[in-house]
């Protein structure tokens, strides 16, 4: 079977980007696949802290991924991994992540130095394969923070797929067009990956001309449009980040559950049946163990 892995990426900040990666990793759980989430967001508040994962972030002693993806790894790969949940492994972010575009270079001098080849763009994915997470885990996602550089750069070229999560506004459709930059300027540097996008998913959507309008726009694009579109549902998102858990066990777990908040859980299994699909990989409801259905 296939492994499937993306980067979750939208330019444009708080159009719900974690939102989706933690969610999208409870939904491929939920079908019985091994989900690995890669944190590369430096900034707190990402999947680390939804998934209450802080304790080694400030510890500047602690190994952590821009160790390894420098060539200096205080400990073995899988050490830092951390279970934080049913199905899920998470490779937390730490503080060091805030200079890893500094670390890159200076370690691409230094081998450069020695005779030696360093393409700062490729480490992640090189961390990833020499440690066989692809043949470990089902689903691999990637969480990079909204601004370029190697963050950026790492991550697509890791996964060389890409979901993007857009608000239907002005400042949406701007983060489409430099994403569009962004991935033919790392298609340009790194001549041997292609990146795909799996698709565009509106996000917060409401029945307004203006978001009418732009959802039109988008299927003029080259980019796919994805099968679902995600209301707005801060209640229940807010309270998941609150509780660091799953939106599923949040919803699930309260006195009263909205049926439209399950609503919008049901569409991120579909999602999730949608970009496994485009690795050849089928999901189907069935797959969902009868205790965790919605």
């Amino acid at each position: 079977m296939p492994t499937t892995a993306y980067t979750i990426w939208s330019e444009a900040g708080g159009v719900g980007k974690t939102t989706f990666t933690v969610t999208l990793a409870a939904a491929h759980a939920r079908h019985g696949q091994r989900v690995l989430v890669v944190d590369l967001d430096p900034q707190d508040g990402g999947a680390t802290h939804h998934f209450g994962a802080t304790d080694e972030r400030s510890n500047p002693e602690a190994d952590n991924l821009v160790r390894h993806m420098i060539g200096r790894p205080k400990g073995d790969f899988d050490d830092l991994i951390e279970t934080v949940h049913d199905g899920i492994d998470l490779v937390p972010s730490h503080n060091m992540l805030e200079s890893l575009e500094r670390n890159l270079l200076r370690a691409q001098r230094m081998e450069e130095d020695m005779g030696e080849e360093f393409v700062p763009e490729e480490q992640l994915r090189r961390v990833l394969a020499e440690n066989d997470i692809p043949t470990k885990y089902d689903v691999i996602i990637i969480d990079p923070p909204a601004t370029g550089g190697q963050h950026v750069y790492n991550a697509v070229y890791a996964a060389s797929n890409l979901l993007i999560p857009l608000e239907l506004s002005a400042k949406g459709k701007e983060s489409v067009e430099g994403m569009r930059d962004t991935v033919e300027g790392i298609e340009a540097e790194l001549d041997d990956v292609e990146v795909g996008v799996l698709g565009v998913v509106p996000n917060r959507v409401s029945n307004t001309k203006t978001q009418s309008e732009y959802e039109a726009a988008l299927e003029e694009e080259d980019f796919p449009v994805a099968p679902v579109e995600i209301r707005e549902r801060r209640a229940m998102l807010e309270g998941a980040w609150d509780a660091q858990t799953t939106p599923y066990e949040f919803a699930t777990n309260r006195d009263r559950v909205r049926e439209r908040e399950l609503e919008t859980l049901r569409q991120f299994d579909e999602l999730a049946r949608y970009v496994a699909a485009q690795f050849g990989v089928e999901l189907d409801e069935s797959d969902v163990s009868e205790e965790v259905r919605l």
